[in-house]
């Protein structure tokens, strides 16, 4: 049930679809914006792998998950009033100064506090949550911060990269990534949100850094694989250099199958610009049980950003059910 009428008026007393948006950075920042014109039931489940600039420096002076990601998550659901927005802008200050504080994001420094206050990490995004007045809930994808590693080929050349920043810009395809350790606690609010969610998305977003890291820890995998949620997967508007920059559109959908060969999918939203061989992505879709939902997600500046209001009609698309054409009506939920 979404919470506003076939016109865009909201509904009184609605809430709309239970929907869980897994990622990291700025691909599931744009991702919950969206979210935020379709539902209030909403839960983010944010990658803590990162270990460059203020995350980096908190997560080895004091031991405790990077904030960054999480931070730019509950940026994301503030509330639209002077205060959210406020307190939005408050998060992603950052520091300019000549001292040891340069360049720490002022919500992270806020988040690291709570958590060693109330040393729970999930209390503590709650709080800055109600601070925000957040329609929905961030979560970590685990409670013990997660280091990456990647087998890497430069033209032949065979070597291994360890860390998330590093993992991003090195040179040559990406073979193989793992995660340390590799089996992760995961916050028991992960496993419920998924279990009881009528969707679950997955992406945008560097691919191998925030978006199938969740596939390779073992209770999200599991949750993912068997949840009776419906399943989505919003495809990147251009390839990262280093991390993708030698994938084709379908190549990404065959690594998700690589990695998770039993997660399947009901629909892939892709960007109609940014496809270089649309039958390839079809079939690699059907690979994954999915269908190919086309619709403009771009910004209108060209950039390969996504629109939040884009992306959220292309979304209430595929929560309802239209795949079709523009003016062809094509349900495929039960």
């Amino acid at each position: 049930m979404s919470y506003v009428d076939a016109a865009g008026w909201t509904l009184r007393g609605e809430t709309g679809p239970s929907v869980v948006a897994l990622g990291g950075g700025h691909g599931l920042s744009v991702t919950l914006r969206a979210l935020c014109h379709i539902t209030r039931s909403l839960t983010a489940v944010v990658t803590v792998a990162d270990d460059g600039g203020s995350s980096g420096r908190l997560r080895q002076e004091m031991e405790i998950l990077p904030p960054g990601d999480l931070r730019m998550a509950l940026a994301s659901l503030c509330e639209e009033t002077e205060w959210g927005l406020t307190w939005r802008d408050v998060l992603q200050t950052r520091l300019e100064t000549t001292g040891p504080l340069n360049g720490h994001a002022l919500g992270n420094l806020l988040i690291s506090g709570l958590w060693q206050l109330l040393d729970d990490p999930v209390e503590g995004l709650d709080w800055v949550g109600r601070l925000l007045g957040a329609s929905g809930r961030v979560l970590p994808m685990s409670i013990d911060p997660l280091q990456i590693e990647a087998d890497m080929d430069d033209d032949g050349r065979k070597y291994t990269v360890s860390g998330q920043s590093k993992v991003a810009v090195a040179p040559g395809t990406v073979e193989h990534i793992r995660l340390l350790p590799k089996s992760p606690r995961v916050p028991a609010e992960v496993g419920t949100a998924i279990e009881q969610a009528d969707w679950v998305l997955l992406g945008p977003g560097s691919w191998y850094t925030s978006v199938i890291p969740h596939l390779l820890v073992p209770d999200v995998h599991r949750a993912l694989v068997t949840t009776d949620a419906h399943r989505a997967l919003i495809l990147n508007l251009s390839r990262q250099r280093g991390e993708t920059d030698r994938m084709t559109t379908a190549d990404h959908v065959r690594v998700i199958r690589d990695y998770a060969p039993d997660f399947k999918l009901d629909v892939i939203i892709a960007d109609p610009t940014a496809i270089d061989d649309v039958d390839d992505l079809i079939v690699a879709s059907e690979g994954l049980g999915a269908r190919v939902l086309l619709r403009q997600v771009r910004t209108g500046d060209g950039q390969p950003h996504h629109d939040p209001l884009r992306l959220a009609a292309a979304l209430r698309d595929a929560f309802d059910g239209f795949l079709g054409e523009v003016g062809k009506t094509e349900t495929w939920l039960p």
